[in-house]
């Protein structure tokens, strides 16, 4: 049997290496003319995600930076701390930059017979493979197949950078709802930190620089350099409907959330669980891989998806709706929940391994 992934981006590739830990065949599609990465764009992935990596896809221990805390600030409440998580045990959340995700999942990719590279695919490509994995927002089966999604628009840009600074023992990420809108601060050694900035339009439309933004909400660091800062425009998406036939969506091509929670790669990983479970379980029995495994793969994951989207998407709206107002009455109700401890535990277990763990 043999799979087709369209699209050779981190989700893509992501997928590939476990399905041919599986001794699966997978054919990627890759883009001659594609873009390297940024070295400064980051990922977040949960505890219970990087275990599922290193028994099922690649040990990246050592590419990732553990945090042990997240802390949660708003500066209607002039910078007093909202919410905390914590592990003091072990570790909640990790970060990698995107870049040695890539290179160490292809470089495994490549030390494999059950891989293949391609650079084109024939008019036949529903009968050549038995399943067709499409991750690719540019290619025209999308086009042609899955146009029909549900899209909003923050209104916003996020910018994103890394910030060298004076080396600090940095295993606390922190996230502050300015006034501007949500600023991340995602420690990846302990001397640089990954930012992400999610600033309003309405603001951006005033010429505001950046860097001193950043360097005026940090309250932590002592910056030596700002690198290079990239934008792109904020928006998420849920697809209408995940597959055609044996034509399956997946990764950002199904589901697209605002990156306040750094859960968009994490949501991603909890399709892959899902996804190889099905199909392991059709190898077990004798049966062919072919759209029934779309079928179940959509029965499965579609509500939960939409129920976890549209979580992170009112933890957005909230926090906006309160960067309209002077009142801080939202942020004081949230930091009372906050403090209690099995609301705190059932929030630190949702971002970890998603809904229905």
């Amino acid at each position: 049997m043999r799979v087709c992934i369209l699209g050779a981006g981190l989700s893509g590739l992501t997928l590939a290496k476990a399905l041919v830990n599986k001794k699966i065949y997978v054919d990627v599609l890759f883009n001659k003319k594609a873009k390297k990465l940024n070295p400064t764009r980051t990922l977040g992935i949960s505890k219970s995600n990087i275990e599922f990596f290193k028994s099922n896809i690649i040990d990246i221990n050592k590419i990732i930076w553990k945090l042990q805390n997240i802390e949660i600030f708003t500066e209607n409440l002039k910078n007093e701390k909202l919410i905390k998580f914590e592990n003091s045990e072990e570790y909640l959340f990790s970060i990698i930059r995107n870049f040695e995700l890539y290179k160490i999942i292809i470089n495994s990719l490549n030390n494999t017979k059950y891989f293949r590279k391609i650079y084109s695919i024939g008019n036949n490509i529903q009968k050549d493979y038995n399943l067709i994995i499409n991750t690719d927002y540019n290619n025209p089966i999308t086009k042609k197949l899955f146009y029909k999604s549900i899209i909003k628009k923050y209104n916003s840009y996020a910018y994103t950078t890394s910030i060298k600074h004076k080396k600090i023992k940095n295993n606390i990420a922190t996230q502050i709802f300015t006034k501007k809108g949500p600023l991340a601060f995602l420690p990846i050694s302990n001397s640089e930190t990954s930012v992400v900035y999610s600033v309003h339009k309405l603001n951006y439309e005033k010429q505001e620089n950046i860097s001193a933004l950043i360097k005026n909400y940090n309250f932590k660091y002592e910056i030596q350099k700002i690198q290079k800062i990239e934008k792109y425009e904020l928006k998420s998406l849920l697809m209408r409907s995940y597959y055609h036939q044996n034509i399956l969506a997946f990764g950002d091509l199904l589901h697209r959330v605002h990156p306040l929670a750094g859960q968009g790669f994490n949501m991603t990983i909890r399709d892959i669980i899902i996804l190889i479970e099905i199909i392991q379980n059709k190898i077990s029995l004798g049966l062919p891989l072919d759209k029934s495994v779309n079928l179940e793969f959509e029965n499965k994951l579609r509500h939960k998806n939409l129920i976890f989207s549209n979580g992170i998407d009112l933890v957005h709206e909230i926090f906006n709706f309160e960067r309209k107002t002077k009142s801080n009455l939202l942020s004081k109700s949230i930091q009372f929940l906050g403090k209690n401890q099995s609301l705190n535990k059932l929030f630190t277990d949702v971002a970890d391994r998603g809904l229905f763990f």
